[in-house]
Parts: structure tokens; C-alpha cells; sequence
């Protein structure tokens, strides 16, 4: 195992920054994912601590290794590529056995060693089947073995799940988990899908137009963001615009526009993110810590609305509520039976519970 240090890293192409002065520690052992929209500079990054690109500026270091320049056979890395990437005219042992071949590995380990992973991944009755003969699941379990098998000190896996459908990936989800748990290899996870990244990760590096916005674990992400591209990008949420009206010891009191009401917030770290003088503040709270009454509350944060429209998901029941013409929350609850769910039309009251409710800074798009 080895840990990944990136120092200061940039990566330029012509006059385009992928990635901007970004430095970060992932530890040995760990299963750390680069989460981000299209275009966000996740891959890039991948690829320079696999070696396919040098970075134009910075270092990186496995352990203490100066890796910055080493070409990529010389890292130990295993790579799983989103499109496998696997050779078709070969069967499951020769696709696998490939990188122990190139190491001129004796034949009875590369023997040993392909058997040994393809029965981690459920695949040894496979051995001497053609890949092209195999479901999008099984091709998926031959390249995590190809990258397991040559014992790489850190797995890189770029968006593994993209092609598979959503019963499959929750499946995949589970064994690649399972594997690097098992392994107890440094894992690196390049995806755009926030569920995939908030269920499987030790931590996260959320990035946005070639910046690394935050770093930490799931639930600080989810429960923390920094400002309003994470709390946007990471699951749902609400936003508003709000300003500072009061500044009180134990509580904050904001004020928004077009709700004309003032909101009061918990004053206390994990409710304000932190922000500079001239920031444009928003408001963000997630649609299941909303609180929706059919009768009026006397409670703070307490505002009257009308339901607009209701949907249901199963496990789940999203409830828009139209505060004034401006401004629709979505409120979410757990499916507790159709006696529960609200109509559209219906007047309610709306709480914004003030220690659900995370005060962070706009960014610049």
C-alpha cells in the first residue's frame, strides 16, 4: 500500500487549466473519490498520479517517493478504465493474466494468482470463456481482476460503473467495496454519480472547473458543504438568498427578500460556513429536514405555503410547496402510506428547523 501526496498540482493544455494549484493527502488504505460534474478535472487528476500526465506544475509523491515524472509501468498502479478496456479475442485467464505477462511472471504463479483473484470476484467458472462472451457485470469483474492481480500498491478506478444499469451498479457497488476492504488497497474513485461516492468513500474531494471545493468525509460533505456549488451538487437541497440582519452570540437572524420574513440560524460552526466580508450568503436546507404541518405552528422559521404538486417514488414522497410566486420548496419524507400524503392545493406550514439549516457562500460560476 502506498499514500498518494499531491503538491500544489496544475495541469495545463495550451491555454486551458484542468486542474488549479490543488493539494491533497490520500493515506494508505484508503478508499478516496474525486466527485465532480463533467469536465471538473477528476480525471485529469487520476491520470497524473497514474502517470499518463505530468502535471505542469506541483509533485507527487507515493510514501515518499517522487513519482512526478515516473512513466506509468514504473507506479505499481492498477487502472480500471469506465470502458473496461479489455481485449476481446483473449478469455478471462489471458485478459487477466495480461500485466503478470508483461512482468515476465513465472506461468505457475501467473496460474496461481489469476485463479486466486477470479475466485474473489466470482469468476473463476468463467476462466476459459471469451470476455466478449460475458454479461456488462462479469466484463466489469475481469477488469477489476486484471488491476487486483498484479498486486498494485494503489487501485484507480475511473467512473467503473457508467455503462452498467442502475441494478447492476448497486451490485458493483457493494464488490468493489468488498474487494478493497478485502485488499485493504489505497483507492482512488473517479466518479460524477454523488450516491456512488457518499456510500463506498473513507473521504471525498468534490471538484468543480478544475478546483477542489472540499475535501472530507460523507457526512461532512453532505451536512457541511463549504459553499453552494457542494451543497448544490451533493445531493438536493434548497437555496436562498439571504443577508445578515442581526448578529447575536447564540443565534443569527437572516433575512430573504422574497419570502419578506427573517430567518433565524443556530450560530455555531456547523451551521455558518465560512465566508468573507463581501460574500453573497446563501441559505441551504436539505428536503428531509423540513418540517410540513397541516396546522399552523408557532415555532420559528414557521411559513405558510400551498402544496403544488406531489411525487411519489416508493420508499420515498417529494412534496413541492409554493411559498409565494418566487420560491417553491421540495420537502421530502419517508413513504408512510397514502393516508399520509398531502394534496395539491392544500394550505400547510412550512418549519425550517434552524439547526438544519447550513449558511454558505455563493461562488463564482
Amino acid at each position: 500500500m502506498s499514500s498518494v501526496n499531491l503538491s500544489n498540482i496544475t495541469k495545463k493544455f495550451g491555454d486551458f487549466t484542468a486542474v488549479k494549484e490543488l493539494d491533497l493527502i490520500i493515506n494508505e488504505g484508503e478508499f478516496f473519490t474525486f466527485l465532480g460534474p463533467s469536465g471538473c478535472g477528476k480525471t485529469t487528476t487520476l491520470r497524473i498520479i497514474a502517470g499518463f500526465y505530468y502535471p505542469s506544475k506541483g509533485k507527487v509523491k507515493f510514501n515518499d517517493r517522487d513519482m512526478t515524472t515516473v512513466s506509468p509501468e514504473k507506479r505499481n498502479t492498477g487502472m480500471v478504465f469506465q470502458n473496461y478496456a479489455l481485449f476481446p479475442h483473449m478469455t478471462v485467464f489471458e485478459n487477466v493474466a495480461f500485466g503478470l505477462k508483461v512482468r515476465k511472471t513465472k506461468k505457475p504463479e501467473i496460474k496461481r494468482r489469476v485463479e486466486d483473484v477470479l475466485e474473489k470476484v466470482y469468476l473463476k467458472q468463467f476462466i476459459d470463456r471469451q470476455v466478449s462472451q460475458l454479461s456488462g457485470g462479469q466484463q466489469q469483474r475481469v477488469a477489476l481482476a486484471r488491476a487486483l492481480v498484479i498486486e498494485p500498491d494503489i487501485l484507480l478506478l475511473d467512473e467503473p460503473l457508467s455503462n452498467l444499469d442502475a441494478r447492476l451498479r448497486d451490485e458493483m457497488r457493494n464488490e468493489i467495496l468488498r474487494l478493497q476492504r478485502e485488499y485493504g488497497i489505497t483507492t482512488v474513485y473517479v466518479t460524477h454519480d454523488q450516491v456512488e461516492a457518499l456510500s463506498m468513500s473513507d473521504r471525498i474531494a468534490v471538484f468543480n472547473a478544475g478546483k477542489c471545493q472540499q475535501i472530507g468525509s460523507p457526512t461532512e460533505i453532505y451536512n457541511q458543504p463549504v459553499n453552494d456549488f457542494v451543497a448544490e451538487f451533493i445531493g438536493e437541497t434548497n437555496l436562498f438568498d439571504v443577508e445578515l440582519e442581526s448578529d447575536e452570540p447564540e443565534k443569527l437572524r437572516f433575512f430573504n427578500s422574497s419570502l419578506d420574513t427573517n430567518i433565524y440560524v443556530d450560530n455555531t460552526p456547523k451551521q455558518i460556513a465560512a465566508c468573507q466580508e463581501n460574500d453573497q450568503l446563501r441559505m441551504s436546507i436539505r428536503p428531509e429536514a423540513i418540517d410540513v404541518k397541516k396546522t399552523v405552528s408557532e415555532n420559528e422559521n414557521t411559513i405558510q405555503g400551498k402544496v403544488k404538486m406531489v411525487q411519489f417514488t416508493g420508499e420515498a414522497v417529494h412534496t413541492f410547496i409554493e411559498l409565494n410566486e418566487n420560491i417553491t420548496l421540495k420537502a421530502t419524507d419517508l413513504n408512510r402510506g397514502p393516508s399520509t400524503y398531502l394534496n395539491e392545493g392544500e394550505e400547510v406550514y412550512v418549519r425550517l428547523p434552524s439547526e438544519q439549516i447550513r449558511i454558505v457562500p455563493k461562488v463564482k460560476r
